[in-house]
């Protein structure tokens, strides 16, 4: 396994990681991995399209928190903007998405 360099506190702080709540999902058209979801931070929603098609069916996301990279820079995949990304982990049946172990306000900062 190889480690990405090394980067200072100061670079890490400006990613923004929060928890968001999933309020919908659905498949992107034409796509076997990628999802459209409807993701809820605290007062804002924002759509994320993410490679989980997969391993999650859509319909199993609904009202599930998951952990996002907020300030990402808005990005086209397949025609639709994507305004995140979900953090995930690799496994042997797909990427696994992370979740906060107990219950938690979508918009949540993760420190």
């Amino acid at each position: 396994m190889e480690i990405k360099p090394t980067i200072n506190y100061d670079e890490f702080s400006k990613v923004d990681l929060r928890v968001a709540q999933i309020i919908s999902a659905e498949r992107v058209e034409g796509s076997d991995k990628l999802l459209k979801l409807e993701v809820r931070l605290g007062e804002l929603k924002r759509q994320i399209i993410a490679g989980l098609g997969k391993k999650y069916a859509p319909e199993n996301l609904i009202d599930k928190s998951i952990i996002i990279v907020a300030n990402l820079e808005p990005r086209q995949l397949m025609g639709l903007t994507s305004e995140g990304m979900v953090l995930a982990a690799d496994s042997e049946s797909g990427p696994v998405a992370l979740t906060p172990l107990e219950e938690t306000l979508s918009g949540s900062i993760i420190k």
